[in-house]
């Protein structure tokens, strides 16, 4: 077996990795290779080459994991129940359950040639391209949850029916058992959303739960989605989870997360909230309206989703090297969701 060729910061032993890769994609035929991926929060991520064949890695972090997070087991799911239809993902590869000999279980997905935009204001990009690329955001959006779970075998993927409330009572849970201090605006999220959690409408789809921008892998020349990445947080639920935590760019500032809060929509010719959320709509099948409730509820999972990267920063184990600059962004996030709660102004400053 070829000696791999490691790049960056790679926390397992990649020999025993080759010799398990071995029986399962053959030879390396003197081609093994890893390099970590910066820029995720939660799983790491790897490219690596085995042969001919170029491949992408995920794995759950080393050290302690709450209950239900970091669920590599779903991701692969997902991909395995997609890659058929016409919602773009990689070609899910081999799936490892064990934690040996990585240290945690991971999986094997095919690479795809194209482009992460990280930056929502797509200032890399000429004007023109800018809004296409959004408008790409909300039709594949739309696609995803036009499909009908029980169909590709996805049925039993979540509990259907009062989903905003078990969401709610889940991330409660998630933020009560981190050994964070508590953080009062998360806990005032909290109670505004649990007041204001309007009727369950019995919509059912299946559930991105982190569908962003940076989620989204692009053409290389062409305004079209061609994977959605990262389905961690997957699930079935209301469509209009997704909706709002896509909107939430516009509730936030460049400095949290990379929100467009405070550039000249129209000078840099981005599409407006309500443009997207239009895009969407048109292209879903009756689609209640998006409150206030939703896009709230998006900021403040994302609260609490900070709070444990604040925790995996204490204790070392942070997927990326950027984590510690992220942490204090679980109250701003709690703040801007009680923004849109009770109509505060946009500055925190």
């Amino acid at each position: 077996m070829t000696k791999p060729h490691l790049t960056g910061d790679v926390d397992f032993d990649a020999a025993l990795l080759g010799t398990l890769l071995r029986n399962v994609l053959g030879p390396d035929a003197g081609n093994f290779a890893i390099e970590r991926i910066g820029g995720g929060q939660s799983n790491p991520t790897y490219y690596l080459d085995w042969a001919d064949r170029r491949l992408v890695l995920r794995k759950q972090p080393l050290g302690p994991i709450l209950k239900g997070a970091h669920a590599i087991d779903r991701e692969y799911r997902v991909l395995t129940a997609l890659h058929p239809t016409d919602v773009p993902v990689p070609a899910p590869v081999h799936f490892h359950s064990d934690a040996e000999p990585l240290g945690t279980p991971f999986y094997l997905m095919e690479r795809i040639d194209g482009r992460v935009f990280t930056d929502t204001a797509l200032a890399g990009l000429p004007p023109e391209e800018r809004a296409p690329i959004w408008m790409a955001v909300a039709d594949t959006m739309a696609a995803m949850h036009a499909l009908r779970p029980d169909e590709i075998g996805l049925g039993d993927y979540g509990r259907p029916g009062n989903y905003f409330e078990r969401q709610i009572s889940r991330w409660d849970r998630q933020y009560r058992a981190s050994p964070s201090a508590p953080i009062a605006p998360i806990e005032a999220l909290h109670a505004w959303l649990t007041q204001a959690l309007p009727p369950d409408d019995g919509a059912v789809a299946l559930c991105h739960g982190d569908f962003r921008l940076g989620n989204l892998l692009f053409h290389p020349d062409a305004p079209r989605v061609v994977a959605i990445l990262d389905w961690e947080l997957s699930t079935l639920g209301h469509p209009l989870a997704d909706l709002g935590f896509c909107c939430m760019p516009w509730h936030t500032a460049p400095d949290e997360y990379g929100g467009l809060l405070g550039h000249d929509l129209d000078a840099m010719r981005l599409p407006s909230e309500a443009a997207i959320v239009e895009r969407y709509v048109a292209a879903s099948a009756d689609t209640a309206p998006l409150l206030p409730f939703h896009k709230a509820f998006a900021l403040y999972r994302f609260a609490v989703i900070f709070v444990g990267i604040a925790d995996r920063v204490r204790d070392g184990s942070a997927a990326a090297a950027d984590a510690a600059a992220l942490a204090p962004l679980a109250e701003r996030f709690a703040l801007r969701g009680l923004e849109i709660a009770g109509g505060r102004p946009h500055s925190l400053g």
